[in-house]
């Protein structure tokens, strides 16, 4: 089977693709549907990041459920406890593997998350 893409970026990458029985979410970052960065801390640009990716996962009829592993950058790790609390809201059963560093990232945001589901096509 070959690889199939979701959706449109205005960067040159494609939100979700699915190879085989694997779907992987581009990183996500904190833009709500006006393309503008979601005011606020840790908290509330996690809470947009998830919904993003959850949204880039429903484009290859996946969810929350279907993903095995994420990677997280934090630009700050002192945000982690904060993160962490919402990240458990949105996997609150057998969570997915996951990757956590604290890096610089490409815009000026807090958190930006990538995600890998596997759903049997």
């Amino acid at each position: 089977m070959p690889k199939q893409t979701f959706g449109t970026s205005h960067v040159p990458l494609s939100p979700a693709v699915r190879a085989g029985d694997f779907v992987f979410v581009s990183g996500q970052v904190p833009v709500g549907g006006d393309g503008i960065v979601v005011k606020g801390g840790i908290t509330e640009q996690t809470e947009q990041v998830l919904a993003n990716v959850k949204a880039a996962l429903a484009l290859a009829g996946c969810t929350l459920d279907d993903v095995v592993k994420t990677t997280v950058w934090l630009e700050d790790a002192r945000d982690f406890g904060a993160f962490n609390a919402v990240y458990a809201r949105h996997f609150p059963k057998n969570p997915p593997a996951r990757t956590t560093v604290e890096s610089r990232l490409m815009i000026d945001i807090k958190i930006e998350v990538e995600a890998v589901a596997y759903r049997p096509a």
